[in-house]
């Protein structure tokens, strides 16, 4: 149950994210999110879309394993792996707040998932 509840949430944040890159990349609300200029925004706005759509697709991965119950089990370990390797790329390469926001709610659904 709780493995769950915190894949749900992994999950949400996942679809914020997609949100945020997708469609509120070049409003005041994306832009302070992630730290970007006005012109920034706008001439990198389809990058970040596509950036969203995988986040979209992580978030579908996770949610299809908790839609799966009990057979979802290997769903949810992929992709909370995923998640916890682009979140550490991303913090490596991009932003360290990446790993707080994405990495570290994904190791802690695992290990919930894994000993839970």
């Amino acid at each position: 149950m709780l493995a769950n509840t915190l894949i749900a949430l992994v999950a949400a944040i996942h679809i914020y994210i997609l949100i945020l890159e997708m469609f509120l990349w070049d409003t005041p609300t994306g832009r302070r999110a992630f730290n970007l200029s006005e012109e920034f925004a706008r001439s990198t706005r389809v990058l970040a879309a596509n950036q969203g759509l995988y986040n979209g697709f992580l978030a579908a991965g996770l949610l299809w394993g908790l839609w799966l119950g009990e057979g979802g089990f290997q769903f949810k370990l992929f992709f909370l792996s995923c998640v916890m390797i682009a979140g550490i790329y991303g913090a490596a390469t991009a932003s360290r707040k990446i790993l707080y926001v994405q990495s570290i709610p994904a190791l802690i659904a695992l290990a919930a998932l894994l000993y839970g």
